[in-house]
């Protein structure tokens, strides 16, 4: 379960309707005030040079990373572009752009994946494309630059430009059975890649992951969309403790169109969640157990012949791998991001024959991300926690662990997108306090030019933001915030909203600027709170994995201790604390707003997950086990088998949209059952044919409805 919502809070007021600053007016009025920048998110490093593009409406410029020119076009589609890439020689470029009537040719399948209607485009024959593709999806070059791989139907397909010749690489795909290079539903959502497969350093072959969807059992999901008669959506969902997809690997000999199988190990019940080569050419696997306690990185020998070359287990579970957990710097050594060892994140220097090398960070803080590795090989650049668990500053160090240097160290929450071989830098720096700015930065950290394209300013947003923590009454220390109304006297009482997600591994306590709701509460007199509970991440391993097995419990345990601090001011007016919560935050409103025996006068539940029966099997069971093996971990913390502990004093109101794919409004249907059998009253807000998000059709609506809520009942 990815966080939806980084920080929606909602609207509350204790003055008059005609004084009242709502969530736009104040958008509007900080969007007129924060400085504009070129987003270094937006910034597409080129291979080789010191360069890099981006995208300007219908045009790919070309900037030169240490000057501040025009940029130079170097590609012009005839329409608003939604991506381009450019091939690794540099001639070519594939692009997908609007309709000529303003639509999007973009069909989204689940949260990340989409097909669209791509285009090939090549340097010296600049009036036409020399293809089009359409309704595919996951589509590259090979590095050699003479092919695509692209996904259609569940096939995998290869497009040989020179000869302009479509292949078809497999031929059994089909919907809800059979997908080829493409990832199915709970990979996509968990795992978060969709392109499940790699063309070899060589271009020679493809490395793709075949999923066999025919035992995972169907969800079947009703779709309105105006029409006479509704129609059922239906896909393949693996729940805790049901049949994942059976994931093989193959490879595909592109000279010789032969597919040739290999072996992943005894057992079908495993993830498969990378495939890639390392430098010198070698196919490799991730591997992860059932359980999710087990990861393993294969590497399959020339005579196909396999072995381990990184082996990681814990007692409980090892943290979801991604592509950037293992970080190839030759053809035999590699950068491991892990955990286990020292109980905080960090980095590890290893070898495919000799094994471990050594540690190259340690510390009880933690590595956030590994950002670059020098030209050279000899420094590693990442972002760590080192200065505070919820700031962000990036660092060198020496390959061997030594020479460690602080290069961004102002206060607070540092973004960094290096270029192609980290000569240089672009990063974006925020904080509570200040507005964010960005800048061009060389490898030792100085600055090289602004990408400010306004003056950075001085001011500082109107809220006042502060940090402290407490120590609940079992002895645990916990992280919050408060927003105060500018006006705030300390000898009035004000009400307080608590916001929080508390999901395994996530944070909201980050010294960061942010534009959401919570200047709008404080410009209307409120207070607004939020507490990273225990099983939140950034602050070890222990801190992270303390609820395993009994996910829910100890986080609204925390929860509930947080309002009674909250209670304990003497500004706050104890009768008047509320709580609301999206995705995992829903499932904590709920928890807490029923274990709170009228603790709360108001509780936002939205889209919540309301038993972990209903939700995925990826994330949920690396999280507490399988349900049959732990039925306690389920059903103990479910607020669908405490409904009837819903008090007359608090007023629940639960959002959900009809055609969310992620957490299912059967969640919300089951809760709606158990709390009418308990002759419960409460509100209900249903979104037709809307996902998780509710984006991008209601994201106005649901927050008006959460003000209009807010302001009538806390």
């Amino acid at each position: 379960m990815k966080r939806v919502i980084t920080a929606f809070i909602l609207l509350a007021t204790t003055i008059s309707a005609s004084a009242q600053v709502s969530y736009q007016q104040m958008l509007r009025e900080r969007n007129a005030q924060a400085p504009r920048y070129e987003h270094p998110q937006s910034i597409t490093p080129v291979e080789g040079t010191n360069k890099y593009m981006r995208i300007d409406f219908n045009r790919v410029l070309l900037y030169d990373y240490t000057s501040a020119d025009n940029g130079v076009e170097v590609f012009a589609a005839d329409n608003q572009l939604l991506s381009f890439v450019q091939s690794p020689d540099g001639s070519m470029v594939l692009y997908d752009e609007l309709n000529d009537d303003g639509s999007t040719p973009r069909k989204q399948i689940y949260r990340h994946s989409f097909t669209s209607d791509f285009k090939l485009w090549v340097g010296d024959n600049r009036n036409s494309t020399v293809a089009t593709f359409g309704d595919v999806r996951d589509v590259t070059f090979s590095p050699d630059s003479r092919h695509l791989a692209m996904s259609f139907d569940n096939n995998l397909y290869i497009y040989t430009i020179a000869d302009d010749k479509l292949t078809k690489i497999t031929d059994d795909g089909r919907w809800n059975h059979i997908i080829n290079g493409t990832t199915d539903w709970v990979y996509e959502e968990e795992y978060g890649f969709t392109k499940a497969y790699a063309f070899s350093p060589d271009s020679r072959e493809i490395a793709f992951l075949k999923f066999d969807e025919s035992r995972v059992r169907e969800f079947e999901m009703m779709r309105y969309d105006k029409e006479l008669y509704n129609k059922a959506f239906r896909f393949k969902y693996p729940k805790a403790g049901d049949h994942n997809s059976i994931v093989e690997l193959y490879v595909y000999d592109i000279a010789s169109g032969a597919t040739r199988h290999i072996p992943t190990g005894s057992t079908s019940d495993q993830y498969i969640p990378r495939v890639g080569y390392t430098p010198a050419g070698a196919l490799f696997y991730y591997r992860v157990n059932r359980l999710q306690n087990h990861f393993e990185v294969v590497m399959v020998e020339d005579d196909g012949s396999q072995r381990v070359i990184y082996d990681e287990r814990d007692e409980k579970y090892v943290e979801r791998p991604d592509h950037s957990t293992i970080t190839f710097i030759d053809g035999d050594r590699f950068i491991v991001r892990e955990e286990t060892s020292a109980g905080w994140f960090h980095l590890y220097l290893h070898s495919t024959e000799r094994g471990r090398l050594g540690a190259i960070t340690t510390g009880e803080w933690e590595v956030t991300k590994l950002v670059g590795v020098s030209k050279d090989k000899n420094t590693i650049y990442y972002l760590s926690t080192e200065q505070a668990p919820e700031e962000r500053h990036l660092y060198a160090i020496g390959i061997n662990g030594k020479n460690k240097r602080c290069l961004l160290s102002n206060r607070g929450y540092w973004s960094v997108y290096p270029s192609a071989d980290m000569s240089y830098f672009a990063a974006e720096h925020s904080a509570t306090d200040c507005y964010p700015t960005a800048a061009v930065y060389d490898a030792k950290g100085k600055e090289v030019r602004s990408l400010m394209v306004d003056a950075p300013t001085t001011a500082t947003p109107t809220y006042q933001r502060k940090y402290s923590s407490f120590t609940t009454e079992r002895g645990d220390v916990l992280s919050y915030y408060l927003i105060y109304p500018e006006d705030f006297d300390a000898e009035r009482k004000y009400p307080v909203l608590m916001t929080q997600y508390s999901g395994p591994g996530s944070q909201e306590i980050a010294n960061r600027w942010t534009t959401d709701w919570e200047e709008t509460l404080a410009r209307n007199g409120y207070i607004v709170a939020c507490c990273d509970a225990r099983g939140t991440g950034y602050r070890g391993e222990a801190f992270k994995k303390v609820t395993y097995a009994n996910l829910g419990y100890n986080e609204v345990e925390d929860q509930l201790s947080f309002a009674r601090h909250l209670a304990s001011h003497s500004f706050i007016d104890s009768e008047r604390i509320g709580i609301y919560g999206w995705s995992f935050g829903g499932f904590m409103a709920l928890g807490c707003s029923l274990k709170g025996d009228g603790m709360f006068k108001m509780a936002i539940a939205v889209a919540p997950v309301t038993s972990w029966r209903y939700y995925d099997s990826i994330y949920t069971e690396i999280y507490n086990g399988l349900p049959q093996d732990n039925a306690a971990g389920y059903d103990n913390n479910s607020p669908i088998n405490f409904a009837d502990r819903l008090s007359d004093d608090t007023r629940l109101l639960i959002i959900h949209g009809t055609a969310d794919d992620n957490v299912h409004f059967q969640n919300a249907m089951e809760m709606c059952r158990a709390l009418n059998r308990a002759g419960k009253q409460y509100d209900m807000m249903v979104y037709p044919d809307q996902n998780h998000s509710m984006r991008p059709n209601d994201m106005i609506n649901i927050r008006e409805k959460m003000v209009s809520y807010c302001l009538e009942h806390l």
